[in-house]
């Protein structure tokens, strides 16, 4: 889901730091800034018995060679320990996790770690120890933090982290806003605090625990060392996250599947003829199969209120203890999927109010997934021909400006996608890369065209295509695209041929990955 009001994100710094090389930045340029320690005595005491040191190595895959992964790396950080024998993280610490272990920070003890849930939109993980018989003993001498769900602006907060020798420190910080912005993912917004506090690098600080009188008010996302603020995932979300996991199942948060617009330019609300009305959002677009499409919203309604609450024309509706949020925390917040809230959406000259079953639709689901973590891009090799199917991830490679610099017609197909999926579904596949072999002579300055053809059949993801594939005509496949050439044909014996020496020849140890 697409909103538009966001608060400013510093995961990533305009030099690429990550929460840790900014914090050491800070400590590097900045010698004489005074920083509050508590080393024995008051509540950081704790942190040597309630937190761990998390040690991920992460191996993401290659998006523009498939069949390759990324070289390997290594992130630490401090995860509390909650109730269960379990220790919280945030999920970008243990993406394309290969291996985790958990460090005690007194002894220096060790054991290995797997993921019992996890949620990347939410940037929530959940470990415990692969041992189970361990776990008790591992943790036999540490105390689990309790949720504090009661902070609000002006409240004093401490940021939580250890020396290298497990003494702890911590930093004190005022939260002097509440607002929705992103955590992780793209398109993906949730409740956060925004916390005004400098801070001093430790080790183990890419995800720190934030402390309000003893308790875990909420996880470090990201530090700002020009502006010395940071941004808190807050408990509040980690309460929804641990509350879904508890029967077993998870189902994640909810979203609505739409896009959104302001009415604050007058000639949009004479359009939708909003005149004597207060506030609402426009609705741009919804999404296939999403939850706004099953309730019966459109394209051009006005939504007016969510479960009671009036939402301005800003997008916001009034907090009982935040105050102005945007209107997705009604959804991505409090709500849970499945959960039914009524919507009272403005059309043409009426006003209707319907039922809305809150669902999640999964990354997958998307005619272009959004992000793809512990999976390698689905594609195919034949005869040199490089397909795949189009993702967010595949886009990005071509870097922080891949909107202006990446293909054209695939950024537009991935600022479209709603309008593309309701027409086509499926995926969208393309020819990604050509490499030049006796099956492809001539072709090889083709790519990043979509395909809409092989062999007669429609292609709806790569494994329509792998089937096709399959069915050429007189030993010939025919391979159509939307865009220049339209149509190449390749030689299907001879494609076979290059296949049984690609791998050898680059050292490509698979073709194709389907699943």
């Amino acid at each position: 889901m697409f909103f538009t009001p966001m608060i400013p994100r510093f995961f990533r710094l305009a030099t690429g730091f990550t929460v840790g090389c900014a914090l050491l930045l800070t400590s590097c340029l900045d010698k004489e800034i005074a920083f509050k320690f508590n080393l024995g005595g008051g509540p950081s005491t704790t942190a040597a018995t309630s937190v761990v040191r998390v040690h991920a190595t992460n191996q993401g895959y290659n998006f523009v060679r498939p069949w390759e992964k990324l070289e390997a790396s290594r992130r630490s950080g401090l995860g509390p320990l909650v109730a269960g024998g379990r220790v919280l993280v945030t999920a970008e610490l243990v993406v394309d996790h290969t291996y985790i272990e958990l460090e005690l920070p007194d002894t220096g003890e060790k054991t290995p770690a797997k993921v019992v849930g996890l949620d990347y939109e939410a940037n929530l993980a959940l470990l415990e120890p692969i041992d189970e018989k361990k776990k008790t003993e591992f943790f036999s001498r540490m105390q689990p933090l309790e949720l504090d769900l009661s902070a609000v602006p002006g409240d004093r907060l401490e940021v939580w982290q250890l020396e290298d020798n497990g003494t702890p420190a911590s930093t004190d910080g005022t939260v002097i806003q509440v607002g929705v912005g992103r955590y992780f993912v793209d398109g993906s917004f949730f409740l956060n605090y925004v916390l005004r506090g400098s801070l001093q690098y430790r080790t183990s600080s890419f995800t720190l625990p934030v402390i309000k009188e003893g308790r875990l008010a909420g996880l470090l996302l990201s530090y700002d060392s020009k502006e010395q603020t940071s941004d808190v995932l807050p408990a509040p979300i980690i309460e929804h996250f641990l509350k879904d996991l508890a029967d077993g199942t998870y189902a994640g948060f909810p979203n609505l599947g739409l896009s959104y617009a302001p009415t604050l330019d007058e000639q949009l609300r004479k359009y939708a003829k909003l005149d004597g009305l207060e506030g609402g959002i426009y609705v741009r677009r919804v999404s296939r199969d999403g939850a706004a499409q099953q309730a019966g919203i459109q394209a051009d309604d006005i939504i007016l209120e969510i479960d009671g609450h009036p939402i301005d024309s800003r997008g916001n509706y009034d907090h009982p203890k935040y105050g102005k949020l945007n209107f997705s925390h009604l959804v991505r917040g409090d709500a849970q999927v499945g959960q039914k809230v009524p919507v009272k959406v403005h059309r043409k000259d009426q006003e209707l109010t319907v039922s809305l079953e809150l669902t999640r639709k999964p990354p997958t689901a998307y005619y272009i997934d959004p992000y793809m973590f512990d999976r390698g891009p689905r594609f195919k090799i034949l005869g040199g021909l490089i397909f795949q199917e189009l993702t967010l991830p595949y886009l990005k490679a071509w870097g922080d400006q891949w909107v202006n610099r990446a293909p054209f017609k695939l950024v537009h197909a991935h600022a479209n996608q709603e309008l593309l999926e309701e027409k086509e579904g499926g995926k969208l596949v393309i020819l990604s890369a050509v490499v030049l072999t006796p099956a492809t002579v001539g072709y090889e300055q083709i790519g990043n065209i979509q395909v809409t053809k092989v062999n007669g059949q429609a292609i709806r993801s790569i494994k329509d295509l792998n089937a096709a594939f399959a069915k050429p005509t007189n030993g010939v496949h025919k391979i159509e695209f939307d865009d220049f050439p339209k149509v190449i044909y390749l030689d299907a014996r001879m494609a076979e041929a290059v296949n049984e020496q690609f791998g050898s020849r680059l050292g490509i140890k698979t073709l194709e990955r389907l699943d």
